[in-house]
């Protein structure tokens, strides 16, 4: 099982390019960002955590696609991640281009780890409507995927269309980036992951095994092979137990979270990582 490190990446936090590296220098597998385009004022929408004041970290998120551009540029190896973005916020054709265009000068390192959102101000600020923004986001994967692996593509559904089109660069990982979808398990979810995905970013562990049955059945009918699926547990505070009891599951890759915060305190914590889980 992998170990992968993530920083919720803001004006005030660790610079993520130097953590990248750092995290790269210490073994780490992986390295993810979240995004946040803004955050409205309003708290019509209560914090995902269940705090009753959202987190001062949400208003503050650096772009994680230009923050992973800068760190793929001073590693090598260290595959690089969105826990979570966005991609309901993007334009699908611009934002194809943007994702392949980094996929290729990373190396074929980026990982497209994605969600359908939970900040409904956020969302409806962006044009969308929150009752439909799992197909949208459906929607755009299948378009950007089209665009990534055909010479010429085009698209034709109810949020997303353009007519026979050719765009380079195409990324390097065929037919798409390794795409991961968190959210809670569910059969619109599992169903998701089996059409245009790679594997499930789960948060907690609570019912997870269970679960992971029913992924199983959703991807077998979907005519594809579990055993090819990355499961990937996001923002974990590990344990000995609790990373034994991931593996013991078949987890391909559990991603441990560091704080927003600035470098004196986030090293401490990514050393004690290093020297209590990497062999």
């Amino acid at each position: 099982m992998d170990l992968g490190i993530t920083l919720f990446a803001t004006d005030l936090a660790m610079n993520p390019v130097e953590l990248a590296r750092e995290a790269e220098a210490r073994g780490f597998a992986s390295f993810y960002v979240p995004e946040h385009t803004h955050i409205p004022v309003s708290r019509r929408t209560p914090p995902p955590t269940g705090d009753e004041v959202l987190a001062e970290e949400y208003k503050r998120a650096l772009d994680p696609y230009i923050a992973l551009a800068a760190a793929s540029s001073v590693t090598e190896r260290i595959r690089l991640g969105t826990g979570i973005g966005l991609v309901a916020q993007h334009d699908p054709i611009t934002f194809a281009k943007e994702i392949a265009t980094l996929d290729r000068l990373s190396g074929g390192r980026l990982v497209l780890g994605i969600g359908y959102g939970w900040n409904h101000e956020e969302m409806e600020n962006h044009g969308i409507d929150v009752k439909r923004r799992r197909a949208r986001v459906r929607e755009v994967m299948l378009a950007m995927q089209a665009l990534w692996s055909q010479e010429v593509a085009s698209f034709e559904g109810e949020f997303v269309r353009f007519e026979p089109s050719w765009q380079w660069p195409k990324p390097i990982q065929q037919p798409r980036p390794r795409v991961l979808l968190g959210g809670a398990p569910g059969p619109t979810l599992f169903r998701h992951i089996a059409e245009y995905g790679d594997g499930w970013l789960p948060i907690g562990g609570a019912g997870m095994r269970e679960a992971l049955d029913k992924l199983r059945v959703a991807v077998e009918e979907a005519g594809r092979d579990f055993a090819e699926m990355h499961i990937v547990p996001m923002g974990v505070f590990p344990t000995p137990e609790k990373l034994d009891y991931y593996r013991g599951m078949g987890v391909t890759e559990t991603v441990l979270r560091v704080p927003s915060a600035p470098r004196d305190e986030v090293m401490p914590v990514l050393d004690g990582y290093a020297r209590d889980y990497l062999g």
